[in-house]
């Protein structure tokens, strides 16, 4: 089993293994540049001083004269460019014997070596010593009249260079200050961007165990972390809507479906022990008929909702006349209905429209439509049918003459299951009818969309795709 760890410290801890990375290579990248640059500056230093002995060094005759104040040099242009240290200095005459010791440890060796180094290239700026000790090394030819009359070499260990370099202490302090300060904003902007990610995913478990009054912080000032708090609020508020209507649905359901099976159970069963006979029996029967014809509708409604929820929605498209397919279908309509007061009115188009469109689709919108329009009208009622067109759609209006859908309703009568307050208690139905025509449309290439509605009525448009 994967062990999960939080965001906080996942991130946190591979941005600090990140900074620790990116601050040694940087650190060994300028410890290089330090150590060259350090290195540069005193060669260039002793080749100046070397130049400037091998100048004094001579006297009025053109010979090699070893005055006191030679080593003074050395004293005077340390202190001057201000160098913390202090190079050994070795005189050879032009037979490359040395005419002075060099001081220090190292002193024997370099004697010994003096010939071997003053025949050394010019472009040789390091030796190593028997010992292992790495030298600078620098020399200069003392000439008089045109003519090598001795060398001064100059000597430094470079191990001195390492110990007496400020700029490495310099560069560890800024390193290690670089460190904690990047440990430090990464501390506060990872836990800053965690922290509302955290109460999303807590916030997300409530909803798991079904609450879904949640409280989230909505004014963060970043804008994904605002789209994401915003979003997941919606969600909750959507999904504790529809948690609302499933609860209503099944509670419709059951009591939809138990309403006609209790009645043709016990009609059937009056008729079955007797109890009515003749026409009084008959008409028990034609009542189970009727009952048994709606909770049959109820259950193909079902079905047919679920086959279009999952997309097995079969298209068969022909060139028709809308106006002769709305004209078809309306009349058939009409003749089914009981109310004979019922108006409706089909307005013809100027002109004739045509579309590749299903039939039995549309015949199946429209009906829905007009239904609904019969349902809330109640008797005496009257619905117009009104048929457009513009350069990419063919739009069918049906619109009636009720009250209209309450203005709080109107967002949510496309949902699947949903049914209005009113429609609840007078008209049985599961609340699939809208949900199902829209789905319909959309399979068509169009939509189905609620245009207008107030208490002048209320008009759903049909919109085909030429």
């Amino acid at each position: 089993m994967n062990r999960h760890i939080s965001l906080f410290r996942f991130w946190t801890t591979r941005y600090l293994i990140t900074l620790c990375v990116g601050l040694l290579v940087v650190g060994i990248a300028s410890s290089l540049w330090i150590t060259y640059n350090e290195t540069q500056k005193r060669l260039d230093f002793m080749k100046l001083t070397a130049a400037e002995i091998s100048d004094r060094i001579l006297d009025a005759n053109g010979a090699i004269k070893i005055a006191p104040f030679l080593f003074r040099i050395l004293d005077s242009r340390q202190e001057s460019v201000r160098m913390n240290y202090k190079p050994f200095m070795l005189i050879l005459d032009e037979n490359k014997r040395p005419l002075s010791d060099a001081p220090g440890p190292f002193g024997g060796e370099l004697a010994r070596r003096a010939a071997e180094l003053a025949e050394a290239g010019d472009d040789v700026t390091e030796i190593k010593l028997a010992r292992g000790e790495d030298m600078l090394f620098v020399k200069h030819a003392i000439t008089s009249q045109e003519r090598t009359v001795g060398w001064v070499l100059l000597f430094t260990p470079k191990k001195e260079m390492m110990r007496s370099t400020t700029e490495f202490q310099l560069l560890v302090i800024m390193l290690v200050s670089l460190g904690l300060l990047g440990w430090l904003v990464i501390y506060l902007l990872t836990k800053k961007l965690s922290q509302p990610i955290k109460d999303v995913a807590d916030a997300a478990k409530q909803i798991v165990i079904g609450n879904y009054d949640i409280r989230l912080e909505k004014n963060s000032k970043e804008k994904e972390i605002y789209e994401l708090v915003h979003s997941f609020r919606e969600m909750a508020e959507r999904l504790r809507q529809l948690e609302m209507m499933r609860t209503e649905l099944l509670a419709g359901v059951t009591h939809e479906l138990k309403t006609p099976v209790t009645s043709i159970s016990g009609l059937v069963q009056a008729v079955k022990d007797d109890i009515v006979s003749g026409a009084e029996a008959k008409e028990f029967l034609e009542i189970c008929s009727k009952e048994t014809i709606r909770l049959q509708k109820m259950v193909e409604d079902l079905l047919d909702f679920n086959s279009f929820a999952v997309g097995d929605i079969r298209i068969r498209r022909e060139t028709q006349n809308v106006y002769e397919l709305v004209q078809e279908i309306t009349h058939q309509w009409r003749i089914g209905q009981e109310d004979e007061t019922l108006e409706l009115r089909v307005e013809k188009p100027e002109k004739p429209m045509l579309v590749s469109t299903d039939p039995l689709r549309i015949q199946q919108v429209l009906y829905n439509l007009l239904n609904n329009a019969a349902q809330a009208s109640g008797t005496g009622a009257r619905i117009e049918v009104r048929m457009s067109e513009t350069m990419q759609e063919i739009r069918i209006e049906v619109q009636d003459h009720c009250m209209g859908i309450p203005e709080a309703e109107q967002p949510f009568i496309f949902d699947r299951f949903y049914r209005g307050e009113e429609k609840k208690h007078t008209v049985r139905g599961l609340g699939l009818g809208l949900s199902f025509s829209r789905m319909i449309a959309q399979a068509l290439g169009g939509n189905l969309e609620l245009t207008e509605s107030s208490e002048a009525g209320t008009t759903f448009a049909l919109l085909l795709r030429k």
